[in-house]
């Protein structure tokens, strides 16, 4: 059955299932939940543990032999199956419907899994373990919800800031949510329980944030100046390629031109959305930023695209002046900014 991740607590206190399976890109949250599970196991005594990792030449049999071999002591075993792949290959997928359909009732068996893109998600051996067991997905905490998840967390210490205090953490640690895990827990060291100044707050937390090229596009369809910039800075400082920067907001400025050049024939953005498959997140994000940019603004921006490939190559371009990372930074204020 599908579980929600807040709902586990109360699942565990009524008993355990023979079968469980967290996916999750969020480290830090799937982490939590398996250390949930392990001490309901122990509680329950399953006091001998087996751990297997999928890498490569892994074989299956062990964990068909895992699950058959008798404990030691006769007691209850735990078996931890790690696929940081995500994806277990023809000999898995046999092998985890098969074990899902003949499970062994002395043993319990956790499987963990980073988050399944959608076509690994349609997956036989997918089902297969969703039928069987306990699933739960864990998905991520968005820049968007970060301030309120950071919040609940001070509060489960008895400690709580303002907004302005949560943004500024939420900045500090955007994209590290274990970082942003052990800055609150620090938070819990430093100062008594109550409510935090925005003073001790920024005496205290760190600069750790971590930031992905492909979340640049959330800031320019956003409208949001100042974290691009932070985004920018952060990437250059990290040693990103900037062609790898470039290409990857090229991509949304295309995206965005084809949707709008579709609008303005007429079509529904509903099936554009469909037609270049986009969805979640960004899906909602689409409507409000196309509202807000000109369709000659795209087009520029994509001329000036061409600009800063130029620069990246060594080659002049007539439109920038300064290096190719400010040339960078101009060409996405173009598009957030509009």
């Amino acid at each position: 059955m599908q579980l929600r991740p807040e709902a586990l607590d109360g699942h565990l206190a009524k008993g355990l299932a023979p079968l469980y399976v967290i996916t999750s890109d969020e480290h830090l949250l799937a982490l939590e939940a398996a250390d949930k599970i392990r001490r309901a196991a122990r509680a329950q005594g399953y006091s001998e543990r087996d751990v297997l990792t999928v890498e490569r030449n892994f074989k299956w049999g062990e964990l068909l032999a895992a699950n058959q071999a008798m404990s030691l002591f006769g007691d209850k075993k735990l078996i931890e199956l790690r696929i940081p792949g995500g994806k277990p290959g023809k000999d898995g997928s046999a092998a985890l419907q098969n074990y899902a359909k003949d499970l062994n009732p002395d043993n319990l068996t956790l499987v963990t899994l980073p988050k399944l893109d959608w076509q690994t998600a349609k997956a036989s051996w997918v089902a297969a373990l969703q039928q069987a067991a306990v699933y739960v997905e864990i998905p991520n905490v968005e820049r968007a919800q970060l301030p309120g998840w950071i919040g609940m967390r001070l509060s489960s210490q008895n400690q709580s800031a303002d907004r302005q205090s949560l943004d500024f953490i939420a900045d500090r640690v955007e994209g590290n949510l274990l970082a942003a895990h052990q800055e609150i827990q620090k938070l819990g060291l430093l100062y008594e329980p109550g409510k935090l100044t925005y003073e001790q707050v920024h005496d205290a937390v760190l600069n750790v944030a971590r930031y992905d090229v492909f979340k640049l596009s959330e800031a320019m369809l956003a409208g949001d100046p100042a974290r691009l910039v932070r985004m920018l800075e952060g990437l250059k400082g990290e040693g990103e390629a900037l062609p790898l920067v470039l290409w990857a907001v090229s991509e949304e400025i295309r995206t965005l031109l084809k949707l709008k050049a579709g609008m303005a024939q007429g079509r529904p953005l509903g099936a554009l959305l469909k037609e270049y498959r986009i969805w979640g997140p960004r899906e909602r994000m689409m409507e409000p930023a196309l509202r807000r940019i000109s369709l000659p603004t795209l087009e520029t921006a994509l001329q000036q695209a061409a600009q800063v490939d130029k620069m990246v190559k060594g080659l002049r371009a007539k439109q920038f002046a300064g290096d190719a990372w400010d040339a960078m930074l101009q060409l996405a204020l173009k598009v957030a900014s509009t």
